[in-house]
């Protein structure tokens, strides 16, 4: 450990706050004891790491699975080797998806999206869709409308009839929710004409947008924002040499998501290994890095609220003194 540089940030710039020059060692220190009657600092739990496993396993259908959540983002992570049994139609959210692993159909009245591991999509206020899911698995993202895309498409839904091979039309129901599209939160269920509702399209001139991250070199690459939420991709690479930088984000908590590859995450909460389908989140004001021996990737979500964990834990961080 040695000397090191903090870099202040706030969720809504690309550019730092401030930079600070930080003796590495100190940083990650307990706080030395107070010579005052006066209490000034208090015990803080170990980062805590959730997982998903990104391997395909049989299982019934079930709603997705909670993984974070405040008032204004909610996060869920969900698998399917099948056709969600209804269509849904969000009040008062985008929904933007991230496909994990595996195949999966989105078919909506903007449209019809073949998902492929890797790609994202947003699904404005208000459209409803269906999912067609072949061994597969991805992120749910629900955050108040409106939010807009950071970067360029790599293309658009499509008017497709019909929206995969072998689809016929059947009954099914349609569900109104609201509360970002949580369980029990319904606030309308009724029958629709399927084969209606998505010919919708061909009366819509808008699509929906695929996105994917960013060109190969290391970095962030933002796709989503807000006011109150940020999604972006981060891609690392070894660096020789030079001092390590530190992030501490003085407005938001981050999510992160493993996408591949492994990494070294040193915070003051801890120091923890990271790997494929690992969630952790990194409170407001936490100085942080990540250090790696190869390429890896990540999901980093900016909230302008603090989340509660929903999903259980399966390890947490130690502390390396």
């Amino acid at each position: 450990m040695g000397t090191v540089t903090e870099v202040l940030a706030v969720f809504g710039s690309d550019g730092p706050l401030r930079t600070v020059e930080r003796d590495e060692a100190l940083l990650l220190a307990s706080p030395r004891p107070s010579p005052f009657p006066v209490e000034l600092f208090r015990e803080h739990e170990p980062l805590a790491v959730v997982h998903f496993p990104q391997e395909f396993a049989a299982q019934p259908f079930a709603p997705p699975r909670g993984v974070y959540e405040s008032g204004q983002l909610r996060i869920e992570w969900q698998t399917m080797d099948n056709r969600q049994p209804f269509y849904h139609r969000n009040c008062d959210v985008d929904e933007i998806s991230y496909q994990i692993a595996g195949e999966r159909t989105l078919m909506t009245e903007l449209g019809v999206v073949e998902h492929r591991a890797g790609e994202f999509s947003r699904l404005p206020r208000g459209v409803a869709h269906d999912n067609y899911g072949r061994r597969e698995s991805h992120l749910l993202f629900y955050t108040p409308a409106p939010v807009a895309e950071e970067q360029a498409p790599v293309r658009r839904s499509e008017a497709v009839m019909p929206p995969f091979p072998g689809w016929e039309p059947k009954p099914v129901n349609e569900a109104v929710t609201e509360c970002m599209g949580a369980p029990g939160h319904d606030l309308a269920v009724f029958p629709v004409d399927e084969e209606r509702l998505l010919g919708q399209v061909y009366g819509e001139k808008e699509r929906l947008a695929v996105l994917v991250a960013g060109p190969e070199a290391a970095g962030t690459t933002w796709l989503y924002r807000s006011g109150s939420f940020r999604l972006g991709t981060v891609r690392l690479v070894p660096v020789a040499g030079g001092p390590r930088v530190y992030v501490r984000t003085v407005d938001a908590d981050e999510i992160q998501y493993q996408i591949s590859g492994r990494r070294t995450l040193y915070t003051q909460r801890g120091t923890v290994e990271l790997g494929p389908g690992d969630f952790v989140r990194v409170p407001l004001g936490v100085a942080h890095t990540s250090v790696v021996s190869g390429t890896s990737e990540h999901i980093s979500v900016l909230s302008s609220r603090e989340l509660a964990q929903m999903a259980g834990t399966a390890r947490t961080a130690t502390f390396e003194r």
